[in-house]
């Protein structure tokens, strides 16, 4: 399964390096065979219990698919805008995919660095990645980019050594990579941009995003330490929770959007989301979902009797949230994708927060939202952190978020390309939800060395296709200029990813399918 994974993952590389050959496409697959042979040592570790921290079990390491996503990334999206001619977004292109290489390599090394005795192949595979992702860098990269660079480096190692050490079980090294990564870029960026802001630059929803999330990754990082000396379920510890949200939100998370905004942010995000009547229908709407999707959790809830506490709910109840999720996105997709951006952020921000609540068991809802939660856990969910619900946000998300909107002309770039805002609902929402319903119920066929089934996983590229038909129709800024061809190897490669991936599909598979789609 993990050889099958691998060759998969390289199948994307090459294919989008097809069709964008540059001098990073050398340093991709360096990197992509290097992290295959580190991988190994990584499952190794894991198997053995020597890997440093405490890694999520009954998945491999997940190396090589996770350390592809930045540099891909960046290198489509360097191509997208050095072809509509904004040089600002071709050079993050540029600064996102080197930081991708320099974090994916360093936790290769680190997996060489503990694994005994020293595997000499690997050292030499990965001195020769290094080698020409440090030579490429030198010629491709300024004196500033180059220290931005290395400033992500060391937010990433310090972030990590912090995170892996507080939340043990939460996730394996590939998603450590992605999340902590992720965050990291984040964190330095919006410091680069609070350093220098230049009133009337800059999207306020882009900026909105940084600070909710960094916001919310410093609220949970002082609590943490915070509720190490103290006992965090007691109704003292719970004002105090409340009461230090409210002064770090109004005390430090408004006066600094409202320095990179230049306006009151409350008065600013109010102004925005009643702007139109087709934004007031479309959040009424989303608020009759969220009812909904919290009416499935009571029902579920109220199914389990006493003498059935250990039941957990099955495959096709947790698939109703993606159903919610897709008639969530797809009014937003067409409709109105700024007010869509902003709300997902608001929901991610309140995710999170409700998190905090669950995990500190905070009065007078932490011990509700445990009992009420515990019953969609799943094997994915071994530590002491739900996040499965969030990286479906995240998975529906990021598409959205990382869309390069300036570098498309008419607010939607050509082609296949077309596409990339949906990538979410396409690999998520429709591709694995029908894959595991159809899969656990009529699924007879398994692929080898797996547990998801051929039926599926066939029946979800079906469906995709479907998807994509319906949003033609739909949809008049989506103009596909013929590319089927690179839609249906697009969907069908990401389709079979998720029939033998053991990380976070939900997190990993819009990813993937958004690099394909913006080559």
């Amino acid at each position: 399964a993990v050889l099958v994974e691998s060759l998969l993952v390289l199948g994307v590389v090459l294919s989008v390096h097809a069709v964008v050959w540059d001098r990073f496409s050398w340093c991709a697959l360096a990197l992509a065979l290097q992290a295959f042979y580190a991988q190994f040592k990584w499952d190794r570790l894991l198997q053995q219990g020597g890997a440093v921290f405490q890694f999520r079990g009954a998945a491999n390491s997940g190396l090589l698919p996770a350390s592809m996503v930045m540099p891909l990334l960046g290198v489509v999206m360097k191509e997208r805008c050095r072809a509509a001619g904004i040089v600002y977004f071709e050079r993050l292109g540029v600064v996102v995919a080197s930081t991708g290489m320099l974090l994916a390599l360093f936790l290769s090394v680190l997996a060489v660095g503990i694994t005994k005795p020293v595997p000499t192949n690997t050292c030499i595979l990965t001195g020769v990645a290094g080698s020409v992702i440090i030579y490429t860098m030198k010629h491709s990269l300024t004196v500033s980019e180059v220290i931005e660079v290395l400033e992500v480096l060391l937010i990433f190692v310090y972030l990590s050594m912090i995170l892996l050490y507080l939340l043990p079980r939460c996730f394996t090294p590939g998603e450590a990579l992605l999340v902590l990564g992720g965050v990291s870029f984040v964190l330095n960026q919006l410091i680069k941009r609070s350093l220098n802001v230049v009133e009337g630059r800059g999207d306020p929803i882009d900026f909105f995003l940084l600070v909710a999330v960094i916001g919310v990754v410093l609220l949970g990082l002082f609590f943490t330490v915070l509720f190490t000396f103290m006992d965090s379920s007691t109704w003292i510890s719970s004002m105090f929770f409340h009461m230090m949200t409210a002064v770090l939100g109004l005390g430090v998370i408004m006066p600094w959007l409202y320095r990179l905004i230049q306006r009151n942010p409350l008065f600013w995000l109010l102004q925005f989301l009643f702007q139109t009547q087709t934004r007031l229908y479309l959040l009424v709407y989303w608020t009759f979902l969220a009812a909904s999707a919290c009416g499935v959790v009571f029902y579920q809830n109220a199914k389990r009797s006493s003498e059935s506490k250990k039941h957990q709910a099955s495959t096709i109840t947790r698939k109703y949230f993606h159903f919610i999720v897709v008639a969530t996105y797809v009014p937003g997709l067409i409709y109105d994708r700024q007010l869509l951006y902003v709300a997902a952020v608001l929901c991610l921000a309140v995710f999170v927060f409700l998190e905090y609540v669950r995990y500190f068991r905070i009065k007078p809802f932490g011990q509700t939202l445990r009992h009420l939660l515990s019953l969609f856990l799943d094997e994915r969910d071994s530590g002491p952190l739900i996040l499965t619900h969030i990286y479906l946000l995240l998975g529906m998300s990021l598409p959205v978020w990382l869309f390069p909107r300036s570098c498309a002309p008419k607010g939607s770039l050509s082609g296949a390309g077309a596409l990339v805002p949906y990538s979410g609902v396409l690999a998520v929402g429709v591709g694995d939800t029908i894959a595991s319903v159809f899969g656990s119920t009529m699924g007879e066929i398994k692929w080898p060395g797996t547990k998801k089934t051929f039926e599926g996983t066939m029946t979800a590229i079906f469906a995709q296709i479907i998807a994509v038909a319906l949003i033609l129709i739909f949809d008049s800024s989506v103009n596909l200029n013929s590319s089927y061809a690179w839609i249906l190897a697009s969907v069908s490669l990401v389709s079979l990813l998720e029939a033998y991936t053991t990380q976070i599909d939900n997190l990993l598979l819009p990813l993937y399918l958004q690099i394909m789609l913006m080559a």
